[in-house]
């Protein structure tokens, strides 16, 4: 085989840009990994001969597909869907599916190839994918939400399978829209097996999934801090989302003994200082999953807070640790100014790039521990792969189990990012460049193992 031309960085993402004109969350992506990986690999020839990155930035396949249903008027309503298949050098495509007016190919593929490096992180044996629709479940009836994700399947099916792709939840897909998108795998192909994950326990999901990404999240945090010679209890947090890894992750920071000052959603954010402790957690958990209400209404139950509205994002509050868990490029380069400036010393990222590329410059460069969302959340696909293997074998292992193995896989990465990040002569940790690279080389080297394919 020819010895490949080497091209620069710059030459690289000019390339990628060509190739996928206007999707820039997809570029933004790949030109993340792309900053570290090209020095890691500058002097490792087979990576450059095979083209290794290259592929991993071009998706195995994107299928799109129309989705067709009915409302409760009678009116047909007409969404677009996908399934972002990028890479399955170690394992099953494996990945959420997401319903928001929001989703397009270009978050779909940059979803994806995050979720190739993030799945490689943990361990387990899962390539990386991503899917979803441009559908908005707020607002909607049930019985809607169930003709739609009816019809999602209709199409899916064709594509995923235990041993092929693995869907499972993200934004705007729970338990509820699962479970109908299961029932309608299972009617399809007359097949129960463990085709999606964040299942009801009641048809093969697992104990702690609800809780494991914003768990996940403050593990990395805790670890982080800890290899610094310091903790989470006494500490203050700001936190912004306030769906399922929000409130789990403030969760945990309030058990491990920090307080939580803030949580959001797209309307803007609640600052109690008093400190937002389990009680109140309870609150917006039922209030957000149950009534489907929004954030401002804390203020009304818990009148020692208050509301910023107008879409208002936390991170001017003064804190020790960040945790942005809302969705992609939530906190840009000012914000990321603004809390180095106010003494923040740790920012974990709970959601999906959820920090544009100036804010990560902006934290690199300060050289505080910044742990990104393809280490830093892992723990919600853990503990999807972890039922992927309970599902395969037919058993169900006991939350004591599950607890520790999240905590052994969060420990894992942690050191595989220590292993790859650090650098001679400093103790200071580059976690993303550690996390790149780690994830990376298991499925570069994988590639390689397989030839041109």
């Amino acid at each position: 085989m020819a010895t490949a031309d080497h091209v620069d960085l710059e030459g690289f993402i000019a390339g990628v840009k060509r190739r996928n004109p206007g999707q820039d969350e997809f570029v933004q992506a790949v030109q993340e990994v792309a900053e570290d990986i090209f020095d890691f690999i500058q002097d490792k020839e087979q990576y450059h001969e095979y083209q290794i990155l290259r592929r991993i930035a071009e998706p195995d396949r994107v299928v799109s597909f129309r989705v067709c249903w009915e409302d409760d008027k009678g009116a047909i309503r007409v969404q677009r869907g996908w399934r972002v298949q990028n890479n399955n050098s170690i394992g099953p495509y494996k990945g959420g599916i997401r319903f928001h007016p929001s989703v397009t190919e270009s978050v779909l593929k940059f979803l994806a190839f995050e979720q190739t490096f993030k799945n490689s992180l943990t361990g387990l044996p899962m390539g990386g994918g991503k899917g979803g629709a441009n559908f908005n479940p707020k607002g909607k009836s049930d019985h809607e939400v169930m003709r739609f994700c009816q019809s999602f399947m209709t199409e899916l099916y064709r594509h995923v399978g235990a041993d092929i792709d693995v869907p499972a939840g993200d934004i705007g897909v729970g338990a509820r829209e699962i479970g109908y998108m299961f029932g309608q795998y299972k009617r399809i192909t007359n097949q129960f097996t463990g085709v999606l994950t964040g299942k009801g326990l009641e048809f093969g999901g697992s104990l702690i999934r609800t809780e494991a990404t914003g768990y996940g999240a403050v593990y990395f945090l805790k670890s982080m801090l800890e290899n610094v010679g310091q903790g989470i209890e006494g500490k203050t947090a700001v936190i912004s989302g306030s769906g399922n890894v929000a409130t789990h992750a403030a969760e945990k920071i309030v058990q491990l003994g920090g307080k939580v000052l803030t949580l959001s959603d797209s309307e803007g954010f609640i600052h109690d200082p008093a400190g937002i402790d389990q009680a109140k957690i309870d609150w917006v958990k039922v209030h957000k999953t149950k009534r489907r209400g929004r954030i401002s209404d804390y203020v009304k139950e818990f009148p020692g807070a208050t509301f910023h509205g107008g879409g208002a994002r936390p991170w001017s509050v003064p804190c020790d640790l960040a945790l942005p868990c809302a969705t992609q490029n939530e906190l840009d380069g000012e914000e990321a100014k603004t809390l180095v400036k106010n003494g923040c010393i740790a920012v974990s990222e709970g959601a999906n790039m959820p920090t544009t590329l100036a804010g990560v410059h902006v934290f690199k460069d300060a050289k505080i521990l910044y742990a990104p969302g393809k280490a830093a959340n892992a723990g919600g696909v853990s503990v999807s792969g972890l039922e992927m293997s309970q599902n395969s074998a037919r058993i169900s292992w006991k939350e004591e189990q599950l607890q520790g193995l999240l905590v052994d896989i969060m420990a894992g990465i942690h050191s595989s990012c220590v292993e790859y990040g650090g650098s001679a002569g400093t103790k200071h940790i580059d976690y993303v460049r550690g996390a790149n690279i780690a994830g990376f080389k298991k499925v570069a080297d994988a590639m390689l193992a397989y030839g041109v394919v």
